[in-house]
């Protein structure tokens, strides 16, 4: 989705107090109601697994370890399951038929049950046969039928039941039109087994990896069960808004979850203190539908003050491809409770402390659209500030290329589970096709950030292999500061591919006052946002197989103090991430007296967005990004 038109959206500002970051990040709860793509973990439990493992003990004792350190690190919301073969005869001849449909799936892979799930690993005895493609088909059948799905297989050999062959079965799968991606994990396996495995990943667009012994074992499982799980959903608390701006549920930063109709608009109230910065931010994200050329959709927004004047601000985000699973953003600061009344009876009702009313609108609407969507609303307040700190700073930074071995992460889904990347450096994951992945990178005050995307060698070339590629920086607050895209067609490609990296300035509070909106937009210290786009292949098809991707960052300058807050709130350690957000009943009297403290968190309130950008755009996709605002 193309935006180049910057947009202010409502979001957490994680970190305004320099060193306060790294101790906000580790006490940071997991989103609630954050989703993930539920995952059967497929064991081999077969009598090889008995052999000794180069790292000490058994093989089958290495899987324990690395299935038991892989279920403490996943997060409570993640939905796991898990199904072994190989337990319940011996590998005799006489046994091989019952031993070729040894398959249990020994937990669904609902919300985690950490301690079942380690229980029912410890307790696997290795004996028979490996039965890999039966117990493909298990997985399957165990999994929910709609939406991504996710197989993480770890075996150490050849399938010893075939025919028929696993990776026919994988084929076959992915053939009956199932949003499944099967990963493969090889435990110390030589070359045959090391391409059975392959074929099975690549069959469904997964990934396949080698661990030559235990210790490498429980480093890989955790990680390629990490990317397995990531999709999306809404989170936030939820919320109503109404159809009269009389009506609208009062709401405190936080972040909010409610749900759209077609042309239906919904109103939202916020009191502001005189002299501060309203954040607010709504998005909505569809459901990816195959087959559809033309998907045309629009989410606005609008601002009205007193009595439900009209402020003059319009946002608009569209697409023309909104059934590739894209998400449209709108979002507006609104500063007008920070300007002074002028006496004039109707502007003075979008000036000055008081409650203001936002309102979204799913306004252009596809044939094919469903009857509502998910839609996230976040709310954030700013105070105002004694002492701005340095002066501005319009130059980019400079790119240096960081050196050493690139560190292996997995990116989130969303903004909220951004994978955190510590500084500079080098940093490598992989991506399947049609997925749009997020990392964070931690700046101070008077820090400036600049990086590229290296997009790695597949194995296939030409049409059929050929997927857009993207890669957006956003500030803290969601914001779009930079983007550059191309196309993917197997051979190495880098973005951008017009310059040295996509890159800040340094941050500062005064670069809001810049004319040029870019540098204006890179007022905050916190958490600025990468993302990377590998769209679906043309065809739709997932034989491609996924893309290798490495992320070469570069944070430079020392960090300097920041602004001085309204009243010394620069020192307040209360955040509004920390703050459960509350809405009160709808039409609850405005409070008298609205000032510049009242309501706000020392420091500042603001809400963490999910920023949700899911599966987005193939080559010819063309999304129009229309904003407009007026004063």
């Amino acid at each position: 989705m193309v935006k180049r038109a910057l947009v202010a959206a409502a979001v957490g500002v994680i970190g305004l107090v320099p060193g306060a970051l790294p101790a906000l990040a580790q006490q940071m709860p997991e989103p609630s109601g954050t989703e993930y793509a539920p995952t059967m973990l497929v064991l081999d439990a077969s009598g090889s697994m008995l052999a000794a493992d180069p790292s000490g003990g058994t093989k089958m004792d290495a899987a324990r370890n690395a299935v038991r350190n892989f279920v403490t690190a996943a997060p409570d919301a993640a939905k796991v399951g898990l199904t072994a073969y190989g337990t319940g005869t011996g590998n005799s001849d006489a046994e091989k038929t019952a031993g070729c449909q040894d398959v249990k799936v020994l937990h669904p892979a609902d919300i985690i049950d950490k301690p079942a799930l380690t229980a029912a690993t410890d307790r696997l005895v290795p004996r028979g046969y490996t039965p890999i493609g039966p117990s493909l088909r298990a997985a399957a059948a165990a999994l929910p039928q709609e939406g991504p799905r996710s197989i993480v297989l770890v075996s150490d050999g050849l399938d010893t039941c075939a025919p028929p062959d696993p990776c026919d079965i994988a084929r076959e799968l992915s053939a009956q039109g199932n949003e499944i991606v099967m990963h493969a994990i090889g435990f110390g396996v030589d070359d045959a087994s090391r391409a059975q495995l392959t074929c099975i990943a690549q069959a469904t667009g997964g990934t396949y990896t080698d661990a030559a012994d235990g210790k490498i074992l429980e480093q890989v499982l955790p990680r390629v069960s990490a990317a397995a799980l990531r999709t999306y959903a809404v989170t936030g608390t939820p919320i109503t808004g109404s159809p009269q701006y009389r009506d609208a549920p009062v709401a405190t930063p936080g972040q909010y979850v409610d749900v759209l109709g077609p042309e239906q608009p919904r109103y939202y109230a916020v009191d502001v203190p005189a002299g501060a910065t309203a954040y607010f931010t709504g998005t909505v994200s569809f459901p990816r539908v195959y087959g559809t050329e033309h998907s045309n959709n629009s989410l606005q927004m609008e601002v009205y003050g007193a009595d439900g004047q009209d402020c003059h601000v319009f946002e608009s985000d569209a697409s023309t491809g909104s059934s590739d699973g894209v998400s449209l953003t709108v979002g507006s600061v609104w500063a007008g409770a920070a300007e002074p009344e002028t006496g004039s009876y109707s502007t003075d009702k979008c000036k000055g402390g008081g409650r203001y009313y936002f309102t979204l609108e799913w306004a252009g609407v596809a044939d094919d659209a469903p009857a509502e969507l998910p839609l996230e609303v976040s709310i954030g307040l700013e105070p105002g500030v004694a002492d701005p700190g340095a002066a501005a700073e319009p130059t980019p930074v400079t790119y240096s290329a960081p050196q050493g071995a690139p560190a292996p992460v997995v990116g989130g889904g969303s903004f909220n589970i951004a994978a955190d990347l510590p500084g500079s450096g080098r940093y490598s994951d992989t991506l399947q096709r049609g997925e749009y992945v997020f990392y964070r990178v931690q700046l101070d005050w008077g820090q400036g950030l600049a990086y590229r995307v290296r997009f790695g060698e597949s194995p296939l070339r030409g049409v059929e292999n050929l997927s857009n590629i993207r890669t957006t920086l956003y500030t803290p607050y969601r914001v779009e500061l930079d983007s550059d895209f191309s196309s993917y067609n197997g051979t190495e490609n880098i973005l951008p591919g017009n310059k040295p990296a996509l890159a800040t300035v340094p941050v500062r509070y005064a670069n809001r006052e810049a004319s040029d909106a870019v540098i204006a937009n890179q007022a905050l210290a916190g958490w600025y946002y990468i993302a990377v786009k590998l769209s679906p292949t043309l065809d739709g098809e997932r034989t491609a197989g996924p893309v290798p991707i490495e992320l070469e960052i570069d944070v430079t300058g020392d960090p300097e103090p920041g602004p001085s807050y309204r009243d010394g709130a620069a020192d307040d350690p209360v955040f509004g991430e920390n703050v459960k957000p509350r809405s009160v009943e709808a039409g609850e009297a405005q409070p008298a007296g609205v000032d510049a403290d009242a309501g706000i968190s020392p420091l500042v309130w603001v809400a963490v967005v999910v920023g949700v950008i899911v599966l987005a755009g193939v080559v010819v996709l063309v999304v129009l990004v229309v904003r407009r605002t007026g004063s």
